[in-house]
């Protein structure tokens, strides 16, 4: 069910990074006041959105499973959590080189934005310890559930607190203070954003496929073994259904 499409949407996502990448850097130009350490942009930006939908995205997935109690969905909800988290990695490991390369510095605590996406993700880091001390699975897909649900609303409300903010430091790239961007960059970075959402969504699907694989190899382990353990007739070979 989770690898149908897979193969079109890999390709997709292959052939939208490699325009991404070719844009980044033989047709965008550098910035005026960062020069080249600012193409980190197109990737960091991207990653940093796509991550904390995924993380919203994998609540809505904890408010299904909720709803009708189908393992399916909060096997959905832990990659889309799973996933988002890597993306955060990646986020807060492209921001510390762009930090150091335009502020000389690899981390600056008083900036909120990075502080607070920090938060985000070691709030999200305590999912699996979570998850996996509970050994029940209908109480451990409860509890995870509940968590995501929580946290994914945490998400837009932290944000929304800290593009109020009044201290700035972040450069607002997107925002309406900075006049918008040039044209080339705009697009440089739609097709950078449109890649890493192909980029998650075809991570999530596989990643989906080779659990339902697995799940699936188990349960016709346990059958065999089941078969091997039956008891069987003296007089002939075993009965054959």
């Amino acid at each position: 069910m989770y690898g149908k499409g897979l193969r079109p949407l890999a390709a997709a996502t292959a052939v939208t990074i490699t325009v991404l990448l070719a844009m980044v850097f033989f047709w965008t130009p550098n910035d005026a006041d960062q020069g080249f350490i600012q193409k980190i942009f197109y990737i960091h930006v991207p990653l940093a959105i796509v991550a904390l939908c995924g993380f919203v995205f994998g609540g809505i997935l904890g408010i299904q499973y909720l709803r009708t109690r189908d393992p399916k969905w909060d096997l959905r909800s832990y990659v889309a959590i799973h996933l988002s988290l890597m993306f955060a990695l990646g986020v807060l490991v492209t921001g510390s080189i762009w930090a150091k390369g335009s502020w000389g510095h690899w981390w600056v605590w008083d900036e909120p934005m990075l502080v607070s996406f920090l938060i985000v993700f070691l709030l999200y880091a305590c999912y699996q310890p979570l998850r996996f001390s509970i050994e029940q699975p209908e109480t451990q897909a409860r509890y995870a559930a509940v968590f995501a649900i929580v946290a994914g609303a945490f998400v837009p409300i932290n944000f929304a607190a800290v593009r109020m903010a009044q201290s700035y430091v972040h450069p607002r790239t997107l925002g309406t203070t900075t006049g918008g961007m040039p044209g080339e960059m705009m697009l440089t970075f739609l097709v950078g954003l449109v890649g890493v959402a192909l980029l998650y969504l075809t991570l999530w699907k596989f990643e989906l496929a080779t659990k339902q694989i697995r799940f699936r190899v188990k349960a016709m382990r346990r059958k065999l073994g089941a078969a091997d353990t039956a008891p069987t007739r003296r007089t002939g070979a075993p009965e054959l259904s």
